[in-house]
């Protein structure tokens, strides 16, 4: 009797201790036993109170912000693992400006029609997304939309090339722009070649029109089948290479103005959308140690062909640069010699 009578006591002292809020969840009503309500309440308020205590709220090391937490990342319908996950992106872009940004984008993603696992593999690809503000991030989706990346479609370019995110509208308008005047793309096809291939829009414009000319007029392929087969998807020295290959070996011939050949070519599609093994072997009909000799001397004969032209615009300099001091040079004996004569005249 007197070993319950302390135990009630510590138990007691143990309950004034214990918060407010922590009898919140307590119903009496769940009790069948009234005269041991009083001990079997305490066990119980004792034990939650120590569940609570040693299982606190997860929290990350770091305080990125007042809004952003893992609690609010948890409200938003983020696991825990997956909240620590999106904790670590923003802090590798390290900066305040990151932890503010980082609710403002998660809401528009969500708005986008992401879920939790979508955004989280989107923001592990590219955590400077975090850094975007809301009305930029708005506008780009909005400009996206406009160019007819209609939904479904917009979603899975997002979250296949998130990056897309970070370029400014005016920089896709330039691409978009060119697309349609130097490739003569129509509005459908730079639809498709936005959806295919969006790491485009970050490709330097000189050598985008160099690969498309490339393939226009040395191969002969149409614009139609360019977005078919998603040509920007691949490097202008990957198209090269293959070409070449193909066409030393006699399996390829460039249109004549007609747009006809002896031969018929195969098509663009079975040789970039293949792997090297099945090009190699059903495409070019040739062996892997035939096409790793080719690729070699192919690599040596660009770098002798930059070398030259490197050359040849090094003495286009010089010849400029020496015409202009001759240039200079009469200019300057020129005057003296008519200021002599003047000078004799008036004599």
């Amino acid at each position: 009797m007197g070993t319950r009578v302390t135990v009630q006591q510590i138990l007691r002292q143990t309950v004034k201790n214990v918060p407010i809020s922590t009898f919140i969840p307590v119903r009496l009503k769940a009790f069948k036993r009234p005269h041991l309500q009083p001990l079997c309440l305490s066990c119980r308020l004792f034990c939650f109170a120590s569940d609570r205590t040693s299982s606190p709220l997860p929290q990350h090391n770091h305080s990125l912000s007042p809004d952003l937490s893992l609690r609010s990342l948890l409200d938003m319908g983020f696991t825990e693992s997956q909240a620590r996950q999106i904790c670590d992106s923003t802090f590798r872009v390290k900066g305040a400006n990151a932890a503010k940004q980082v609710l403002s984008t998660l809401t528009v993603l969500f708005v986008l029609g992401l879920n939790p696992t979508s955004v989280l593999k989107l923001l592990d690809k590219c955590p400077e997304l975090c850094t975007v503000k809301e009305t930029q991030l708005q506008q780009r989706i909005n400009h996206l939309r406009k160019l007819g990346l209609v939904e479904g479609s917009l979603q899975r370019m997002v979250v296949h090339y998130p990056k897309i995110l970070t370029v400014p509208v005016n920089s896709v308008k330039n691409v978009v722009q060119f697309l349609r005047e130097n490739c003569q793309f129509t509005s459908r096809q730079v639809t498709e070649t936005l959806r295919d291939s969006p790491a485009v829009v970050l490709e330097d414009l000189a050598q985008l029109e160099y690969k498309f000319q490339y393939v226009y007029f040395r191969m002969g392929v149409k614009q139609a089948e360019m977005v078919k087969c998603r040509l920007f998807r691949f490097t202008l020295d990957d198209v090269r290479c293959r070409h070449s290959f193909l066409e030393r070996r006699g399996l390829y011939q460039t249109p004549d103005k007609k747009g006809q050949t002896t031969i018929i070519n195969p098509k663009l599609d079975s040789i970039l959308n293949v792997d090297r093994e099945m090009f190699v072997a059903d495409v070019a009909q040739a062996s892997a140690e035939e096409y790793d000799v080719f690729q070699k001397l192919l690599a040596r004969e660009w770098k002798e062909e930059e070398l030259e032209h490197s050359s040849i615009e090094a003495y286009s300099d010089e010849n400029e640069e020496e015409d202009d001091d001759e240039e200079e040079e009469e200019e300057e004996t020129g005057g003296k010699i008519g200021y002599k004569k003047k000078k004799k005249r008036n004599k």
